[in-house]
């Protein structure tokens, strides 16, 4: 084999952007066999729009047993990932997930099991581990040079979406169709690369509103507070709602502190490590000296195309992933613990009762209603990514 051949389930935003980063050779060691869609919109536009050689299917199962694929690229509405994923390896077929791995943690838990009985390659699309400044912040972090993590800061508001956005599907921002708001949708990345960096927090407490901004039956806007076995504490605040909105990521180490603004990163590095000076020194006021340094990285900011270009590589020679599939648990984990801690108004530590939070979220699946006579569109998301940290 010197081609992977993927089929893609779901061509929605996501999908069909992903179809055209193969069609473009940015992957070159992938093809495009095979797409899949339940809405007959989306086929006909495959039709239209894609080679010929491509086969169209009226769904991923029909897709997975064509024979047609080596792998599959899941990007699906959130709850059929797991489920797609585990009859793709069922059948011998590589699979890619895209975010967030599924909506609850015992459903990926499932997911994870079976991939660890196959002999196939999973992983999971979480793009933005491949942005440079991500990169050296993870590789700062656990070098070790700055010390352990005294404080995490990350509000990410620029996640701006209106309600046309909202309209757009039926399944949208709703319990039953999606299995959350702005993080399920928005925020996989962030969450994902918070604990990536810093690690799994121990304790969340978090406060979702549903429908603040939009009307919608889901969470549009959140703020949450972590604590972390060594002792630091976080906040992380997030919405679909703030325009202009902000992207600032700090980190407080004992040795300096790293900060993720505007594209930038920038480290001040102290001379000293603060605990140490802090019960050294016999001055009152004055703080460890310091100095800001220049960070290099390489520049490099792949995005999906470095996913998949990994994933083939994996493959066909057995190269590493951006992300193994196992690992979308841990975002997930961060998002299940928020939605139960507002849920039921109290702290949650972690691991929490994943059976808790399921019946949870199935009381409001119950009461949840999909959308009716929505205007069906199909979002162009090229500029959502590219070499911004933005995300």
């Amino acid at each position: 084999m010197d081609k992977v051949r993927i089929g893609i389930i779901g061509i929605g935003n996501m999908g069909s952007g992903h179809c055209n980063t193969i069609l473009k050779n940015q992957v070159p060691e992938m093809e495009l066999a095979a797409v899949a869609d339940l809405k007959e919109t989306r086929r006909a536009w495959a039709r239209e729009n894609l080679p010929e050689s491509v086969a169209v299917f009226e769904d991923g199962d029909a897709l997975i047993e064509s024979g047609l694929c080596d792998a599959v690229l899941v990007s699906t509405p959130h709850y059929e990932h797991p489920r797609l994923v585990i009859k793709a390896l069922e059948h011998g077929i590589h699979a890619l997930s895209e975010k967030p791995a599924g909506v609850y943690t015992k459903q990926v838990r499932e997911m994870n099991e079976a991939a660890a009985g196959s002999n196939r390659v999973f992983a999971v699309m979480f793009n933005q581990r491949t942005n440079h400044v991500y990169r050296k912040m993870h590789e700062l972090v656990h070098g070790g040079t700055l010390g352990a993590v005294k404080r995490v800061n990350w509000i990410i508001t620029d996640w701006y979406r209106t309600q046309a956005y909202y309209d757009s599907g039926g399944w949208r921002a709703t319990w039953e169709g999606e299995g959350g708001g702005v993080l399920l949708n928005q925020c996989p990345h962030n969450l994902d690369l918070l604990q990536w960096i810093c690690g799994m927090p121990a304790k969340v407490q978090a406060f979702c509103h549903i429908g603040k901004w939009h009307d919608i039956e889901v969470e549009d806007d959140v703020t949450a507070y972590l604590e972390y076995p060594g002792g630091a504490t976080g906040v992380f605040i997030t919405t679909t709602g703030d325009a202009p909105g902000t992207n600032r990521f700090e980190i407080t180490l004992e040795k300096g502190k790293l900060v993720c603004e505007e594209d930038k990163l920038t480290l001040f590095q102290l001379e000293v490590n603060e605990r140490e000076y802090c019960f050294s020194t016999t001055e009152g006021f004055k703080k460890p000296e310091g100095h800001y340094i220049t960070l290099e990285t390489d520049g490099k900011n792949p995005q999906h195309a470095g996913v998949l270009e990994a994933f083939a590589g994996r493959i066909l020679h057995g190269t590493p992933l951006v992300a193994e599939g196992a690992e979308g648990i841990h975002g997930l984990t961060l998002s299940n613990a928020m939605h139960l801690s507002s849920w039921l108004g109290k702290p949650i530590d972690i691991p929490f009762d994943e059976e808790l939070f399921l019946q949870e979220l199935n009381k409001r699946r119950a009461s949840s209603k999909l959308k009716k006579n929505v205007k069906e569109v199909t979002f162009n998301t090229d500029s959502s990514y590219g070499s911004q940290t933005k995300l």
